[in-house]
């Protein structure tokens, strides 16, 4: 029986943790608005189409386009981090980014296909009720379990060439000419087993091989 290509929209595409372990039969479009950051990416997938431009912009001309859309629209305005920051190191307060909402809205309005909105544990109580999953909200059409714990690490020094995430081989030595701030490049990625186990969440794969042969994660609900 022949497979239906699945066309997929990354958007906020950053150097594409969440995509990292997507395979089959599968077409991806990123777009990402710093062209430094858009390099890095095609570097790492050079089969995905790149654009370099406002994401949430070519949400609203395309979205017919796709059949699955995952979108991590930029997340300090939200974060609690941030927050701490402004009231104790004098850091400059700014509004909620409310694309975030849109988005959400706009997608649980208009949009066929399934779709993942990711963002961090806000300061506020959400506007619209969330998936809560560790220290990160998933707003979608279809129901996110366990994701397991954090797999970020970083050798015993600290070093920043060395920081990098278990499953997969995105270390910042790999792109030392990038000039922006390289660790926090790299912390922003969502983590490749959560972009994969998601994305099989999201078309009913089953959850108990994957998790086995992606590192035998606990399969209980969080």
């Amino acid at each position: 029986m022949e497979t239906k290509t699945i066309k997929i929209l990354n958007l906020y595409a950053g150097i594409g943790g969440n995509r990292k372990l997507w395979t089959g039969d599968i077409e991806v479009t990123a777009v990402e608005n710093v062209p430094e950051i858009a390099k890095i990416y095609q570097d790492f997938f050079p089969n995905d189409k790149v654009i370099v431009t406002d994401a949430h912009q070519f949400l609203l001309e395309h979205f017919k386009e796709f059949d699955f859309i995952w979108s991590s629209p930029p997340c300090p305005s939200h974060s609690r981090i941030n927050t701490m920051l402004v009231n104790g190191r004098g850091f400059k307060a700014k509004f909620p980014d409310m694309k975030l909402y849109e988005e959400i809205l706009f997608l649980q309005a208009y949009f066929k296909g399934k779709w993942i909105v990711e963002n961090v544990r806000s300061f506020y109580t959400p506007l619209i009720k969330p998936q809560e999953r560790g220290r990160h909200y998933y707003w979608s059409n279809f129901e996110i379990g366990y994701l397991g714990k954090s797999k970020k690490v970083r050798n015993d020094k600290g070093s920043i060439l060395s920081l990098k995430m278990k499953d997969r081989e995105m270390v910042v030595s790999d792109f030392k000419d990038y000039k922006g701030d390289k660790r926090t490049l790299i912390n922003n990625c969502v983590e490749p087993i959560v972009g994969l186990l998601i994305f099989e969440m999201a078309f009913k794969k089953p959850q108990k091989t994957l998790l086995e042969q992606k590192g035998g994660l606990n399969s209980s609900q969080a």
